[in-house]
């Protein structure tokens, strides 16, 4: 089997490989770029195994002309730009200690080492500068299989990181084959080993939730969260129940993936921390739980929040009440959303001003959502 791809050929990839091999090296692709190239699915990051030693990376980069950056030289990593991409050289390496997501690493010499210290066995396939897939694990049959398998013991790899918990649900929601379900070994040791999510960053907590969120139907790996009782502890307060639901309905409008479409309809509470959101986030959150709580029909929902949020909430309260959308919803969200209150402040003054001025806005705005935002300036004053 062969590894193909535009960016597999790249000359400036072809050139990092080649700095290496020249030199009596190994030059291995490794990780997701193989995975994904295998399943003709996107690559964004692309990742270089290699026998030599970091010093020795930096070194042949500079010689060949290219950018070599020690990003993570503690842990035998140099960040090779060339072509203006960044390529990870990573020394081979083999877990003497781990402490979290903090190891003690030795340097390695083969592939066989450094294949037992990843996570699954469809991460541990690598790649020679020619295309040839080498699979030390028995990765090809699980990709095949569309199965996520931990390397080795599954207790064993997760005590290692526990964010191997959650990668574990993200990983089936992205790659894994939902007729054959979560691998049963890998789901045992998420739900007795469940308590380390707790000892995560809620930086690295947020980050795996938010990739799972935005996976295509996460709907089976976030029940099976709940099931294992990894939900809660990521999320306390979250249910799956709302979630398969909102997906159909995302179907059914056409809208891509949203993670904070999706997290409001997870519930539960302080999120926004829990998760370190960004203002902008947190904010969007709020607003469409709110709006899931709220009476106000799809047109107000539009002029409020804008087409794009009361689309959302739309979906989000048909899900909760497990319903279809009423068919002319969209088209009320668009003509809310291009609605303009005719009233300003400047109109009520100077006979009113601070709170009272405030006060008569909202009252005049109200009267004129609950017109249909028919009611002109002249009628709203008069």
């Amino acid at each position: 089997m062969r590894v193909t791809g535009d960016w597999f050929f790249a000359d400036h990839t072809q050139a990092v490989c080649a700095m290496l091999t020249r030199a009596g090296h190994q030059a291995l692709f490794v990780g997701g770029c193989v995975r994904n190239a295998l399943l003709g699915a996107p690559v964004s990051d692309i990742d270089i195994a290699t026998d030599a030693r970091p010093d020795r990376v930096m070194t042949l980069a500079q010689a060949a002309g290219l950018k070599p950056v020690p990003t993570g030289i503690d842990h035998g990593t140099i960040t090779v730009v060339a072509g203006h991409l960044p390529h990870e050289v990573t020394t081979f390496r083999r877990d003497i200690e781990t402490f979290g997501r903090h190891a003690v690493v030795a340097y390695a010499d083969t592939i066989q080492e450094d294949a037992h210290r990843r996570d699954f066995t469809m991460n541990a396939l690598y790649a020679t500068p020619d295309g040839v897939v080498l699979d030390p694990l028995g990765g090809l049959a699980d990709l095949a299989a569309r199965r996520v398998r931990f390397i080795d013991d599954a207790d064993d790899r997760i005590r290692e990181d526990y964010l191997r918990i959650l990668r574990f649900f993200r990983f089936h929601a992205w790659y894994g084959d939902p007729a054959g379900g979560l691998d049963a070994d890998g789901l045992a040791a998420c739900g007795s080993n469940a308590a380390g999510v707790e000892t995560l960053s809620r930086e690295r907590v947020g980050a795996e939730i938010k990739k799972l969120l935005s996976a295509p139907d996460p709907g089976q790996s976030v029940a099976a969260m709940a099931q294992a009782g990894i939900l809660a502890r990521a999320l306390p307060g979250a249910e799956a129940r709302v979630l398969p639901v909102l997906i159909h309905l995302e179907g059914l409008w056409d809208l891509p993936p949203d993670p904070i479409r999706r997290l409001a309809a997870l519930g539960g509470s302080d999120h926004a921390d829990l998760l370190r959101l960004s203002r902008v986030e947190a904010r969007r959150l709020d607003h469409l739980r709110a709006a899931m709580g709220s009476a106000e029909g799809p047109a107000a929902l539009g002029y409020r929040l804008g087409a794009a949020d009361a689309c959302d909430a739309v979906l989000l309260r048909a899900a909760m009440f497990e319903t279809v959308p009423d068919p002319d919803a969209r088209a009320d969200i668009a003509h809310g959303a291009a609605a303009r209150f005719p009233v300003t402040a400047q109109d009520l003054m100077p006979a009113l001003s601070g709170p009272e001025l405030g006060a008569r806005l909202k009252e005049l705005e109200a009267r004129w959502i609950a017109s249909g935002f028919t009611l002109s300036r002249q009628q709203l004053l008069g």
